[in-house]
């Protein structure tokens, strides 16, 4: 089992320390409390940086290129319109990620690919997978589709109904707990069904997912 070094770890602290601020950040102006220009510059970024993934993983230069300079163009020019909305606008961000990842991992369950986890469990195990393993693999990335269809559901559920704060308090500031409380979920039902042979830890989970990664990003540069 791979261990986890410490310059992994402080790595990984610094990450959750500024995805905190972040969260913070994000409920004050959603809220209606930060000041507008920070909140969409902040909205923004978030969305940008979606969009650029999603074009480098198509692979071609050109569509990148063009995406960046629509960007340049239309986020200017729609400035004043975005302050007005910028409840709206991280409605749009919250919904529109998580709906990207539920479609991420429930495409993965049809065709004749693996699905999502069993592809990163693949990678953890070094390509060797047992049945029980391969099973249960799949029947967690039905948990994880199900996970961020239903809270794209209930944050468009509480952005109409309830009041913007109720909505910025889980969009905002319950996601990453949520997300947390899901990951501990997972593990302690893998330690329960599975066999200690079988089980993944952490730090294997996490190489399994760079390995994935490493994977994409080859694909995509052979294209």
């Amino acid at each position: 089992m791979t261990g986890i070094t410490s310059a992994s770890l402080l790595r990984g602290l610094s990450v959750t320390g500024l995805l905190i601020a972040w969260a913070w950040l994000a409920h004050d102006a959603s809220a209606g409390a930060g000041g507008s220009d920070l909140a969409v510059a902040m909205a923004s970024t978030w969305m940008l940086a979606i969009i650029v993934i999603l074009l480098w993983r198509v692979g071609k230069p050109w569509w990148l290129i063009a995406g960046g300079l629509a960007v340049v163009v239309i986020l200017p020019w729609h400035w004043q319109t975005l302050r007005q909305n910028v409840a709206m606008l991280y409605y749009l961000q919250h919904v529109g990620t998580n709906l990207t990842l539920g479609l991420l991992f429930g495409c993965s369950l049809f065709g004749q690919g693996e699905a999502l986890v069993t592809r990163f469990a693949r990678l953890a195990h070094h390509g060797v997978l047992s049945e029980a393993q391969f099973f249960y693999t799949r029947q967690v990335t039905i948990a994880w589709t199900v996970f961020f269809g239903a809270t794209a559901v209930l944050s468009t559920v509480l952005f109409v109904f309830a009041s913007p704060i109720v909505w910025s308090v889980f969009a905002n500031l319950l996601a990453m707990p949520l997300l947390c409380l899901m990951f501990a979920a997972e593990y302690l039902v893998r330690h329960r069904v599975l066999p200690p042979a079988d089980r993944t830890g952490i730090a294997d989970t996490i190489r399994g997912y760079r390995e994935s990664v490493r994977d994409w990003r080859t694909m995509a540069s052979d294209r």
